[in-house]
This record gives structure tokens, sequence and C-alpha cells, in this order.
């Protein structure tokens, strides 16, 4: 495998996606109220303390469609382990991310590094904007700030928008159908392997009820305005609890 691939593949799986309760205590906003409302309700939502989502898509890089199954367990807005598996240029690889805290290893393709401070804040951001669209209602929590923006068509139906501003302090936006209130679109810049900013396009669709909460089971993420990859959800579930095991730093 190409170097520049492995790097393209790094950059691209960390951001595939979806907690400890977290409390609904910001703000009032209409659009995000209405929103939390049509996925399954704020109590609902807010009690969540961990998620179990799996998944399998196609993934772009460098004009090669690759398939490829992910797996995420994720607890609060700063535990996750992503595992993946694929065939990617003729390789079968596999693959897991880890974020602990303020601690994060990656293994790829059975090299196994520790996550300097710059790929972790990469690793966090990603969490975040893996999970908000899935709950909601961190949006309402500390280190979140919610502003109404411009509306927009989303494919052919109106779509109200606000403006995020994470606890990193970077923003991104979020769309939501007018009609049923459910997430449709997320906009966000983000970080490559090689450090190179892109802004990558979100979009969910086929909600399903699980269990009382409402959940995307179609999602399509472009870079730059090219096809990055697509998802079908297999598997999502709440957890009871997680074993501590499951973010531990990986032994060889």
């Amino acid at each position: 495998m190409s170097q520049q691939l492995f790097r393209g593949l790094v950059a691209a799986l960390v951001l595939t996606g979806a907690s400890q309760a977290i409390r609904a205590d910001g703000g009032s906003n209409p659009v995000l109220d209405k929103a939390i409302k049509a996925m399954g309700g704020e109590e609902k939502l807010g009690k969540v303390k961990a998620l179990q989502v799996k998944g399998k898509g196609t993934i772009n890089i460098m004009d090669m469609e690759s398939p490829f199954t992910s797996s995420v367990i994720a607890q609060g807005l700063d535990h996750s382990r992503q595992e993946f598996e694929g065939e990617f240029g003729g390789n079968k690889i596999k693959g897991f991310t880890i974020l602990a805290g303020d601690k994060g290893w990656r293994s790829f393709a059975g090299m196994t590094m520790d996550l300097d401070a710059e790929a972790l804040a990469d690793a966090k951001r990603a969490q975040y904007l893996q999970l908000v669209p899935v709950l909601l209602v961190p949006l309402k929590g500390k280190g979140f700030k919610v502003e109404s923006a411009a509306d927009e068509k989303v494919g052919d139906k109106n779509a109200k928008a606000l403006k995020v501003t994470g606890p990193d302090s970077k923003t991104f936006m979020m769309y939501f159908d007018e009609e049923s209130g459910l997430p449709v679109k997320m906009v966000a810049k983000v970080r490559g392997f090689m450090g190179d900013e892109f802004t990558q396009t979100t979009t969910y669709s086929d909600y399903k009820d699980f269990d009382g909460i409402k959940k995307s089971t179609k999602s399509e993420a472009k870079r730059d305005g090219q096809k990055l990859q697509d998802m079908q959800l297999l598997e999502f579930k709440v957890l009871d609890s997680v074993d501590p095991k499951t973010f531990a730093e990986p032994k060889d």
C-alpha cells in the first residue's frame, strides 16, 4: 500500500461514524428544542450513558471506491473505540482508534502509535461531531454555544440552520428538516492526517426508531464537494455500561 493511500485512509476513517449522561443546562433554542423532541425527547436522550454503532459502507480514496465495516463504542465526549475493517488497494486492512480522555492511540495495518497533542485534539473534535447528530442534548450543555443562522434548502426541502461553537472554540453548521425537526446535514472544517484542512459535509437520511430514539440509518460525507464515503447503519444500541478495558492502552 502506498504511503499516500495509507495517509488518506487514516484521515478519512478517523471521521467515520457514532455517553456519559450530559445535563442539559444551556439556553433554549426553538430549532434545537424541536429537534431534540423529534429525536426522542430530552429526558430519554439525556440519560444515555454509552452507545454502540455498527455500519458498513464504501470510501473513496485516490479515486478508488472500497467497501469497509466500522464499529464504534462511545462514552461521553472523550472516550471512544472505533474499529474498522476493509480491503483497500487490494490489501485487507484492520485498525482502530482509541480516545481515552487526554490520551489516545491509533492502530492501522498492524502499526500502533500514540496520538500526539494535535492528533488528540482532532480525535476529540471528530468524537463530538459524531455524537452531536445522534444525541443533540450535548448542545445544551457546557462547552457548546448555539446560534440561529440563515435557513437553506437540503435536497428539495427547507431546513432550519444553527451555527454551533464547540468546546474547542471551532464552529460547525447543523441543518434540521423544517417539517420533522430531524437533523439532515452537518458542515464542519476538519483536518486530515497531514494537517490539511477541508470542509466535510455530511447528510443524514432514512430515520428509524430504536427503542424510542430516532437515528439516521444512511449518511453520505463529502470532502470539499467530492464524495468521501457513504454509510449504512447495521446496529444501534444504548449501553448501560462499558468495560474500562475498551479504552485501555493497546498492548503489543
